[in-house]
């Protein structure tokens, strides 16, 4: 399974010689994403499912990450959820929580697993309710040591912090270590109660670990940014954008993410600076985890269907007139102007009348609009306006751009 998410992988982001630059970073990049790499998916599903306007018929496309949008787009009550990923990992996350969700008995069970992420009874809970339910590949990679602890596997992660494990986890700790040791308390921001507080202390907390030597030195280098999921090419578009000052554009993206939404509501912000939700008060969680929806949720969770393959992979085996709803995540940044024609072509003959297509970019541009070829470019309507509105609203702060387009 592995060699076959690798596989993917060097499709989707190899693009250049070996014997350059560019297609070193590339490789480098693949073998390093070729792993646990989310915890949590960086798009916010409240924007997502004002863009895709779902209906009870609609069936989605979607990149699955690490599940949590597939959740939060099934309260919605959709016809069916196809979920793909080139990543393996990704997948055995959604497909854990997929289980969990079917045969966890209670909402508290859940939230122990998905909320918290760290309680002790979560793997003896594993043992009796979630592991009779999977199959043995997903048995095996769960119980499989980590590739960094040989003496822990994998699905300690629920008991010892799943939101501090992965590839993005294990960053966020570095920078959490790094700002104490430059004298900084990242985490005070979530004791805000108001947007001035919350610019008060950005300023204060947050903004000078950009001044700070270290991340000047390693901030421009392509390579910082891969556990953050950000492949050679969105970082040559952010370069672009920020005019070769990176660190500067790293510092606006925070900001936004820490002083533009309440920080009540957005757990973003929380997962974030704290690599946690805020248990508390429940309110900056997502909406998977609120107790209202599990009923919800438990009773659809069948609409869902997941494959590790590619977007291409899977659109070629699907009817025509078909699918409707259409959820790219980052992918368009990752493609070449041939791959995306090769993608759209496939989506005007599997699309439904009112197909919605949504994603997002590194910057503030859509690639479509220069990479399709005329007459197909014209078979799609690209809502610019309503998409620019949007982005504005989504609380994760992190990309440069969203789009929404619609079949002509």
């Amino acid at each position: 399974m592995s060699a076959v998410s690798a596989e993917l992988l060097k499709t989707a982001v190899h693009q250049n010689e070996l014997m350059s630059r560019q297609g070193l970073l590339e490789r480098l990049f693949s073998f390093w994403f070729n792993g646990f790499v989310y915890n949590q998916i960086w798009e916010d599903p409240q924007v997502d499912l004002q863009a895709l306007q779902l209906t009870p018929e609609s069936r989605i496309l979607t990149i699955a990450s690490g599940g949590c949008n597939i959740l939060n787009y099934l309260i919605e009550k959709p016809a069916a959820i196809v979920a793909v990923d080139l990543n393996q990992y990704h997948m055995h996350l959604t497909r854990f929580k997929l289980a969990a969700l079917a045969h966890l008995p209670h909402y508290d069970d859940f939230y122990d697993f998905f909320g918290y992420g760290d309680r002790p009874q979560n793997f003896e809970k594993y043992q009796t309710y979630i592991k009779p339910h999977l199959d043995a590949e997903s048995v095996n990679f769960w119980e499989k040591p980590t590739s960094f602890t040989k003496s822990s596997a994998r699905v300690h992660f629920f008991t010892k912090g799943l939101y501090r494990q992965a590839r993005f986890g294990y960053f966020m700790r570095f920078l959490h270590k790094l700002s104490k040791v430059a004298g900084y308390d990242l985490s005070k921001i979530l004791q805000a109660n108001s947007i001035s507080d919350q610019e008060k202390i950005f300023a204060e907390e947050i903004a000078p670990l950009f001044d700070h030597w270290f991340v000047k030195l390693i901030g421009n280098f392509s390579f910082a940014v891969f556990s953050l999921g950000i492949p050679p090419q969105q970082y040559d578009y952010m370069k672009e954008e920020s005019d070769g000052n990176l660190v500067k554009l790293y510092r606006e993206r925070v900001k936004r993410l820490s002083c533009q939404f309440p920080i009540d509501n957005n757990y973003f912000a929380w997962q974030a600076f704290s690599s946690s939700y805020d248990h508390e008060k429940r309110i900056a969680i997502p909406d998977y985890l609120k107790p209202e929806h599990f009923g919800v949720l438990k009773d659809n969770v069948h609409r869902v269907e997941t494959h590790v393959t590619s977007l291409m992979g899977c659109l070629r085996k699907q009817p025509n007139a078909s699918l409707d709803r259409f959820v790219f995540l980052d992918s368009q940044d990752w493609m070449t102007p041939e791959a995306l024609t090769e993608l759209w072509q496939e989506i005007a003959r599997v699309g439904k009348a009112g197909t919605r297509i949504i994603f997002r970019t590194a910057s503030p541009e859509s690639p479509i609009e220069t990479a399709l070829p005329t007459a197909l470019r014209a078979r799609f309507v690209y809502e610019e306006q309503r998409s620019q509105e949007l982005f504005k609203q989504d609380r994760s702060a992190i990309y440069g751009g969203f789009h929404i387009y619609s079949l002509a």
